[in-house]
């Protein structure tokens, strides 16, 4: 039923990893399907580079991807699924965006994301889960 499923990993918040741990696991295994990893690193505004000295270094585009890549592959040592099952992917933009793009590009069948408990901020700006969930074309689990 699910041959390809997306799940968006967010190198930053570990937590939501481990919630969706033991889902992914159990619904690639049960499928036979290959799971598909991606993080998405924020583009950062340009104001935000002005806050640092000029003589501060500030990391490539390319320095940041690969960094990325190093923990997602990291993190995702933690599900216990065949090497050959998984397959990672790093991009820069805007999460909600790059997310559903990967998961038509894919094909994916499911997509599983974690997310915490509201707060207010998510209540007014919307999260990313809660963006997959309105946009997606396929179904999406959201583990809590």
């Amino acid at each position: 039923m699910y041959k390809t499923i997306l799940v968006p990993i967010d190198i930053a918040e570990e937590a939501l990893t481990e919630m969706v741990i033991p889902h992914v696991e159990r619904l690639a295994i049960m499928n036979d399907a290959n799971v598909h990893f991606i993080s998405v690193v924020p583009v950062l505004p340009a104001y935000v580079y002005m806050k640092h000295p000029f003589d501060e270094r500030i990391p490539t585009n390319d320095e940041i991807l690969s960094d990325a890549k190093k923990r997602l592959v990291q993190i995702i040592d933690k599900f216990n699924l065949p090497a050959d099952r998984k397959i990672t992917h790093t991009t820069t933009g805007s999460p909600k965006e790059k997310i559903l793009q990967m998961a038509d590009e894919i094909k994916a069948d499911l997509t599983i994301i974690g997310s915490s408990r509201p707060s207010m901020s998510t209540y007014l700006l919307g999260s990313t889960a809660a963006a997959i969930v309105r946009h997606a074309r396929n179904s999406v689990l959201v583990v809590r």
